[in-house]
């Protein structure tokens, strides 16, 4: 059983009164969890019509998350993290209760998007399915090691309009002032929320560090309210109870902010609803969202170098050259996102653009970057090579070769752990490998093998 803090516990029973016995008892009962089907890989909601998810709702057990559309909860005994279906992105693993800020914020095709401390992905991924790699995403998170789990669930769930930075909030407010139509911020908290989940954060309990979090929470906010445009929409959220955090942040942030105003509060408590609990308020700017915006930066509108002026550097523009031979060979079916093209070392992407957003490469210059966009090739000398990111990307239809396996084939099995798999006799070339369907990886066809290019640090041991 959880010992929570003495302090805590009092706190509860001052806040919630006659409630606070049922909340404590919460405490004793599982976790419970979650995950959301990917909007980007699969036909999504409450009926799907895809056949190929039907295993994993039989397999899973799994039932509806009220607040989401695509939120399921699962049984603990399924492990949907082992299944290969978690590798090909087909869902993401998340606390119900999580689900619950991206919904409030509602993000729509086209919208100009910041998850300002994103990780470990939850609320970026669900933000994407939301935009259909329509618009702009920038996902942040300061601490390195974080940003790097970031932009590998970016990449799994097969996000194509997203950039990930690992920079200070007061950095990014000073690169976009104004930039965006709508800002996600779950607020790093006390995390009172995460007690059942983590012993750490009870440890780390106590009334000043709730102090401490409620006053770089207000922080955090100052920078987010200079990236919002006028008109635009805020959701502050946290997964923790106190109100210090929640609604005396949002108090102290609107008295000093009168352009602000709270439109929404949500407060989802575990002895109330099926989840950890999660506090969520959205937020609106006043002002005309349509008012010009700049950012200091160039305007983007071609799409690869195409539709405007040719890339002015020779190795961009060989690069861009080699990576549209290999695309019309490998995924013809595939149309890459509007942007610009960008190479960073031999390493080509397309930086997203959308329209209301001055982003170039330039704008990148001094923020370590870890996703400048969808990474589309690795160049190598007169050739390029199709990158992991681009297989998760696009959907078998698009690809030109694929070799389609069973979940619970060795071959698949073989694949995960990075071996050389069997094939059909005429298959040659650049191939898709896929689990029902759904592309995992590249891997490489001839004379009835294909040469495994999984990344290595995918591989599953064996």
């Amino acid at each position: 059983m959880i010992q929570l803090p003495p302090l805590f516990i009092d706190r509860i029973r001052s806040q919630l009164g006659d409630d606070a016995g049922a909340f404590l008892q919460t405490y004793e009962l599982p976790r419970l969890l979650g995950l959301r089907l990917n909007p980007l890989k699969a036909t999504t909601g409450r009926l799907t019509d895809d056949p190929r998810l039907d295993p994993i709702f039989r397999q899973f057990g799994l039932s509806p998350v009220p607040w989401c559309p695509d939120g399921y909860y699962y049984e603990e005994s399924a492990r949907p993290g082992k299944h290969p279906f978690h590798q090909a992105g087909i869902y993401y693993i998340q606390e119900p209760s999580a689900m619950s800020s991206a919904e409030l914020l509602d993000p729509q095709p086209g919208d100009i998007v910041l998850d300002l401390a994103a990780a470990p992905g939850g609320k970026t991924t669900q933000i994407a399915g939301k935009l259909g790699n329509r618009g702009v995403l920038m996902a942040n998170e300061i601490h390195p090691a974080r940003a790097k789990i970031l932009s590998e669930n970016v990449e799994r769930m097969g996000v194509a309009n997203a950039v990930v930075t690992s920079a200070s909030p007061d950095e990014l407010a000073r690169k976009f002032p104004a930039a965006f139509d709508k800002i996600m911020l779950d607020a790093p908290c006390s995390g009172e929320g995460m007690f059942r989940k983590d012993p750490d954060a009870v440890a780390e309990w106590s009334p000043d560090h709730v102090r401490m979090c409620a006053d770089r929470q207000l922080d955090i906010l100052e920078s987010a309210a200079l990236m919002l445009k006028p008109g635009g929409a805020l959701v502050y959220s946290t997964c923790t109870f106190n109100r210090e955090e929640n609604e005396e942040v949002l108090e102290r942030f609107t008295q000093a902010h009168p352009a602000f105003s709270v439109l929404k509060i949500e407060r989802l408590w575990p002895h109330r609803v099926r989840g950890e609990g999660h506090f969520a308020a959205l937020l609106r700017k006043s002002g005309d969202s349509a008012a010009p915006v700049s950012s200091g930066s160039r305007s983007n509108q071609g799409r690869r170098g195409k539709g405007g002026a040719e890339p002015p550097d020779k190795l961009l523009r060989e690069a861009v050259k080699l990576a549209d031979a290999m695309m019309k060979e490998t995924v013809p079916g595939f149309e890459p996102p509007q942007g610009e093209p960008v190479l960073f070392g031999d390493q080509l992407y397309v930086l997203p653009a959308a329209p209301g957003l001055k982003l170039s490469a330039a704008d990148l210059n001094g923020l370590k970057t870890l996703r400048p966009g969808l990474h589309l090739a690795h160049i190598k000398k007169n050739r390029a090579e199709p990158a992991h990111s681009l297989a998760l990307a696009v959907t078998a239809g698009m690809c030109r070769h694929t070799a389609d396996y069973a979940a619970d084939s060795p071959e698949l099995s073989g694949y995960l752990r990075g071996e050389t798999i069997a094939a059909a006799d005429d298959l040659s070339g650049w191939t898709a490998v896929t689990v029902e369907g759904f592309p995992l990886g590249w891997g490489k066809a001839s004379d009835g093998l294909i040469k495994n290019h999984l990344p290595k640090g995918l591989r599953i041991p064996g």
